[in-house]
């Protein structure tokens, strides 16, 4: 029998095709190659390769295509397969769901492949035959019609998209020009020819179409044009009026300065020969899906993210793959084939009049410059500037590379409070909002921008009395910050007497400093994976031994707690990768992963019993869910300490991250010294808001989360510390201090704020405080209690 291979973008638009058409052909032989995981939209060469083998019994194959590169990715899996295989596969044209009824249908009775690609083509009959009345155009003449372009700034880059990802739904062959300008017809459902048609407000555009729905095709078009493309009101063209909004805060402090982007200098791309078509495509099209998936972990949770449209588009853009293809095929290797063509197609920007339109060649370098690193395995654009950086989202390898010294805050149109890029910008101390909407990247360079990171609130181009208002207020936290820094070395002790032990999170011998600096108590938590990260083989014994003994010496002698190896999820690792798991915050990452590379695990700990013998150091196994996860990594730890020699002083703990862990505190008291509170996981999984959507609030003061944490202090038999941000909320230490928390561990900059805020709690009063805020029904409610209660004084 005929075997048919269904190719799609969407892995649950395949499936529902096929269920379609076992309902009518119960015995075919179908196979799906359809998106690169169960949710990315997007296809797989190697996976068509892998369902053309499943399909075919010797008989042949008929593979349907949706559009765009799925054509691309069956073209590239045909020169992936031997000889035998390809001489019976048919790239079949027909439209996805009819043809592959049809198609199977005509498989199932035995027909050979000819006949069932025929029939699959064949497959809009019915519905023509059906419909035909009602069209007012008869399937042979073209239809035309022609609209006005109304939007502010033109056919730019979204108003652009919007029309190509309609063209390309309705496949009727519908094209495009300027009759203002007189241009030449293009292409509706090529980006890069459609923006480049200079269409400015008040053009006219004329389109066409072919085909028995063409008249629908382009009413389709001219209803979308009235709807002015569907465009969202955007920050006001450079020179127009500022304006002020509110984000959402990430990092405390204010942010003033002019506005920066990071660098878009293009990677260098080496001069090395081809290795032939059949290595060099492979290599654009693993790149363009690796682009494709960072560019959807930004539209996840953000729809106002379509400013992205443009990039999504650029990527499976017929014109240019296809020119890039024609330069494989003439010789040269992928990374200078990608570069070439997007350059020649950035060019025709240059030719516009209108200067906006001319900044759209901006997105084809973008996209160039984001699959050449991604092909060349180099990292993200360059993070040097001075003033405010205005970004899409922040990695925490970006993040990291930041000079507080010159960049004064940093704005992002997307991200979340409690990602680690955010994280590490609290960790350096520089100002953040989150979530300002993709507006605020129209914004030009060198424009003022004005933002507090403790509110969200932020202004662009402000006012004069608006800037004074912001620089006031920086004034003011910059002396409440020097009156805290002149107490910082100080204990942290509240108004009645309870010590409460005020540490630091350290990720870098930078951090370590910082925290001596700035009076921390101890290193409540030290993310040993910055060791590990980044690299191709794992540090041994001796490095480890080094690394934590410098960072000791920076501390002064202050206890170490060295966290043990956290990855997984998103911090995977090179030389010991996890198999593939459909969703890996809830797979093997944090202990898991480490038991389940134990040569990796045995050698960080031999390390840490080595430092222990010299230094007060603790041991913290992080994502604990189970007593038999502590057993096994506290048997481990024996053998590293009988290796190493007896250390007196070597405490033992475990990080309670899920719920699990927080409702059976009790059970794991036999085994650890203390437990320390990861606040930012733990909320991420007892709410079900995953820690890097900024669609979804994850905010450590719901009151679901106190109870967690009040539970974990009745009943762990230890001391109890928290080491997630929430420990950094200055609101936030009246309540845990009362819950029965004793130790606070922060981000270095912010140890003296909060060793104030503990020394101005009375925890004779704050126990009733906090049996009020449990008892409320959402975080901003337990907010809105504290704030009352600030206010009252």
């Amino acid at each position: 029998m005929v075997g048919i291979v269904l190719v799609s973008h969407s892995r649950a638009l395949a499936r529902a095709a096929v269920a379609l058409a076992a309902e009518m052909a119960a015995g075919a032989r179908i196979e799906i190659a359809a998106g690169l995981d169960e949710t990315t939209l997007g296809t797989d060469a190697t996976a068509i390769v892998d369902a053309l083998a499943a399909a075919d019994d010797g008989d042949g194959v008929v593979v349907l295509m949706d559009l765009g590169s799925a054509v691309l990715s069956a073209e590239l899996a045909l020169e992936l397969i031997d000889d035998d295989l390809r001489s019976r596969v048919v790239l079949c044209p027909a439209p996805l769901v009819e043809g592959l009824v049809a198609a199977a249908v005509t498989a199932a009775s035995g027909a050979d492949r000819a006949e069932v690609a025929r029939e699959a083509s064949d497959g809009l009959l019915g519905k023509l035959s059906q419909l035909e009345p009602s069209v007012s155009v008869s399937p042979e003449k073209d239809a035309m019609g022609t609209v006005t372009v109304a939007n502010p700034h033109g056919l730019h880059a979204r108003p652009a998209a919007r029309l190509v990802t309609e063209a390309r739904r309705l496949d009727a062959g519908l094209e495009v020009r300027n009759r203002t300008t007189g241009s030449a017809w293009v292409p509706a459902t090529s980006l890069s020819r459609v923006a480049t048609l200079g269409a400015l407000r008040g053009h006219e555009i004329e389109v066409r179409a072919s085909g028995p729905r063409a008249q629908a095709a382009v009413d389709e078009i001219v209803a979308v044009a009235a709807r002015k493309f569907d465009e969202t009101p955007d920050v006001p063209h450079p020179g127009g009026e500022p304006f002020a909004t509110g984000g959402r805060p990430a990092s405390a402090g204010i942010g003033i300065g002019p506005a920066w982007r990071r660098a878009s200098t293009p990677p260098d791309v080496p001069d090395t020969p081809s290795r032939g078509a059949d290595v060099e495509w492979p290599r654009v099209v693993g790149a363009v899906a690796a682009v494709r998936r960072e560019i959807d972990k930004i539209w996840e949770g953000n729809p106002e993210a379509s400013i992205f449209d443009a990039h999504l588009l650029l990527l499976d853009d017929a014109e240019l793959l296809g020119e890039v293809r024609r330069r494989i095929d003439g010789g040269q290797a992928a990374p200078q084939a990608f570069q070439g063509a997007a350059a020649r197609i950035a060019a025709a920007f240059d030719t516009l009049d209108d200067p906006y339109l001319r900044g759209r060649g901006d997105d084809v370098h973008a996209v160039s410059d984001q699959v050449l690193r991604a092909m060349l395995g180099l990292s993200g654009a360059e993070t040097a500037g001075d003033g405010i950086l205005v970004a899409a989202d922040l990695t925490p390898a970006e993040a990291a590379t930041l000079d507080p010294a010159r960049v004064k805050g940093v704005l992002l149109a997307f991200g979340s409070p409690t990602s680690h890029g955010a994280i590490m910008a609290r960790t350096r101390g520089i100002p953040m909002v989150v979530g300002a909407g993709p507006a605020v990247l129209s914004v030009s360079p060198g424009i003022t921008v004005a933002f507090d990171g403790g509110t969200g609130e932020f202004v662009i181009a402000p006012a004069e009395p608006v800037l004074a208002a912001f620089r006031e207020r920086a004034a003011g936290l910059a002396e409440r910050g020097r009156q805290a820094a002149a107490r910082a070395h100080r204990p942290a002790v509240t108004a009645d007497g309870v010590a409460i032990a005020v540490a630091a999170n350290v990720g870098s011998l930078a951090d370590a400093r910082a925290a001596a600096d700035n009076g921390a108590d101890l290193a409540g938590l030290v993310r040993t994976e910055f060791l590990f990260l980044d690299r191709d083989a794992a540090p041994g014994p001796d490095e480890q031994v080094a690394t934590y003994l410098e960072l000791a010496e920076a501390l002064g002698g202050r206890r170490l707690t060295l966290r043990t190896l956290d990855v997984g999820g998103d911090k995977p690792l090179r030389y010991a990768p996890a198999a593939h798991e459909q969703n890996p915050f809830l797979g093997v990452r944090g202990l898991r992963h480490s038991l389940a590379h134990p040569a990796l695990f045995a050698d960080q700990l031999l390390a840490i019993a080595r430092v222990a013998r010299e230094t007060p150091v603790s041991v913290m196994f992080p994502m604990v869910s189970s007593v038999a996860e502590v057993v096994a990594a506290r048997r481990m730890l024996d053998d590293a300490v009988a290796k190493a020699g007896p250390a007196e002083d070597l405490r033992v703990g475990i990080m309670i991250e899920v719920p699990a862990a927080a409702l059976k505190a009790a059970a794991f008291t036999p085994y650890v010294d203390f437990v320390s509170v990861g606040t930012n996981d733990l909320t991420q999984y007892t709410l079900a808001a995953e820690r890097g959507n900024a669609a979804l609030t994850a905010d450590g003061l719901d009151p679901a989360v106190l109870q967690l944490v009040g539970l974990v202090c009745a009943r762990a038999g230890v001391p109890v510390a928290v080491c997630g941000e929430l420990a950094a909320d200055e609101a936030a230490v009246r309540l845990l201090t009362a819950l029965g928390v004793r130790e606070l561990s922060v981000a270095p900059p912010a140890v003296p704020l909060v060793k104030d805020a503990v020394r101005a709690t009375h925890m004779n009063l704050t126990g009733s405080l906090a049996q009020r805020a449990t008892g409320l029904a959402d975080a901003a409610a337990v907010r809105a209690l504290l704030k009352s209660v600030s206010l009252a004084g």
